[in-house]
């Protein structure tokens, strides 16, 4: 009989980097006002909800939006670093506006081609990926049939749903960001995975939100729209 494995994936709350819109990767900031508020929202968000491990990367951000569902739940936190954003290298505490300007070609990448991604002086798309999706299978191998709630990263979730939707990481690119405290639900029985929830904020009003209020956001999501539309016709 096949064993249920339950995966809360939770994106940690606004940080500094976010708010700044300044490339943190493993530069270990911590989470804004707002972000604490976020937090405090998707704690009480999975207050009732079945919980029996949290996981969370090491930097300070992701631990300190997990110690307010740590606190609701009465759990500890086990903490990882190969849960960790990916590492940016040459790129890393420099302003997104900076980056296409030193960076041409590997901003493109990033923006065009994450499947092709190299960070200089840090990790390519395909080696985080693995790192990724090994510890999460490492995780639910020591934790079957229990319900497990892992924060993490906005490209590590992202590049982590490519995998989980069954596509080839060509595809990351129609992989959509998921706003700071986004709540994703998986279920993994008998080696596959199934979605139950994608990138859910609705413990968030509006104005609460993060990305949705950036104006990179709203170009961002156009694009997005124009390029699914293009290669459904």
């Amino acid at each position: 009989m096949a064993i249920k494995t339950r995966i809360i994936f939770v994106r940690h709350a606004e940080a500094e980097g976010n708010l700044n819109r300044v490339f943190h990767g493993w530069t270990d900031s911590s989470i804004t006002e707002r972000g604490h508020l976020q937090a405090q929202r998707v704690a009480q968000r999975l207050k009732d909800v079945d919980i029996d491990v949290i996981y969370s990367s090491s930097l300070k951000r992701t631990l300190q939006t997990a110690q307010y569902i740590a606190d609701v739940k009465n759990l500890p936190i086990i903490r990882t670093d190969k849960l960790k954003e990916i590492n940016g290298g040459d790129w890393e505490n420099r302003e997104w506006e900076e980056l296409p300007k030193l960076w041409p070609e590997e901003y493109d990448s990033w923006e065009n081609r994450p499947h092709e991604h190299k960070m200089p002086g840090g990790e390519s798309m395909v080696e985080f990926q693995k790192r990724l999706i090994d510890e999460v299978k490492y995780i639910i191998d020591n934790n079957k049939g229990k319900n497990i709630c892992i924060v993490t990263h906005g490209t590590a979730i992202r590049s982590m749903m490519c995998y989980f939707k069954n596509c080839d990481l060509t595809e990351m690119i129609n992989i959509q960001w998921y706003d700071n405290t986004s709540v994703t639900i998986l279920d993994y029985e008998d080696g596959k995975f199934n979605i139950v929830l994608e990138g859910d904020t609705s413990h968030l009003e509006k104005e609460l939100c993060t990305v949705q209020n950036q104006e990179w956001w709203q170009e961002y999501n156009k694009k997005y729209e124009e390029r699914i539309k293009k290669e459904s016709m």
